[in-house]
């Protein structure tokens, strides 16, 4: 294996662990499935644990976001491009073809895993000092980030308006099961207003159709007001 302690700081003890974090389930039965699930846990507890100590005065809704932030797949997947995994995944033919090492998703997979595999090799503080130290300056730039998502600032704008919440529905999913493309309406009746999100999961559809509803939800009420005054 070529991906080595320069990528992540840590060498294996066990190599047969950080081959099978590197291998796609498209390689093969022995892949890195089990240890992205693990690895998901690990990361979701570190980083929660390194927020909450760096913002003693957010509130759980704060730390939330800011932690969403943090270990989303694009952000994940940003962390294994600067780790250079890409390069050193073991990927079936198709994947291989379909340009798999560049995919958010597939990075995302394999940067979990990787986490769980120093976990398995090297045990509790070594992962826990690691994750922290990867996400050191990560986690101090995320105070911009606990602001209100958009889905919390649309229907905070309904609600001070008296208006009626809005209505989400899911009218499309599409791509394989681990590369899913979903997309979703935000409808604001009482506005007249529908926008299309798409995202890699139904939540984040939610979010980039609220986002392009918030904008106009805001005009229109804007105009609203100012047609009442005159």
């Amino acid at each position: 294996m070529g991906f080595k302690a320069n990528a992540l700081g840590h060498s294996f003890i066990d190599a047969r662990l950080l081959e099978q974090a590197l291998t796609h389930r498209s390689a093969g039965r022995c892949n890195n499935e089990r240890l992205e699930f693990l690895g998901d846990a690990l990361l979701n507890l570190i980083v929660a644990e390194f927020v909450f100590e760096q913002y003693p005065r957010a509130s759980e809704g704060e730390m939330t976001r800011a932690r969403a932030s943090l270990v989303n797949g694009a952000a994940l997947a940003e962390l294994a491009r600067e780790a250079r995994i890409g390069e050193h995944l073991v990927l079936g033919p198709g994947e291989l073809k379909t340009g798999g090492f560049r995919r958010d998703s597939i990075l995302a997979d394999t940067f979990e895993a990787l986490v769980a595999a120093v976990y398995l090799d090297a045990g509790w503080e070594t992962c826990r000092t690691l994750v922290r130290r990867l996400y050191s300056e990560r986690v101090l730039a995320a105070q911009g980030k606990v602001s209100k998502d958009a889905k919390t600032l649309l229907q905070e704008l309904l609600q001070a308006n008296s208006l009626p919440l809005p209505d989400y529905q899911l009218t499309a999913s599409h791509g394989d099961d681990h590369d899913k493309v979903f997309e979703v309406d935000c409808h604001v009746e009482a506005l007249a207003l529908t926008s299309n999100g798409r995202g890699s999961s139904r939540r984040a559809a939610e979010q980039t159709a609220a986002a392009a509803v918030l904008e106009q939800a805001r005009a229109a009420i804007s105009a609203g007001r100012k047609s009442r005054k005159s």
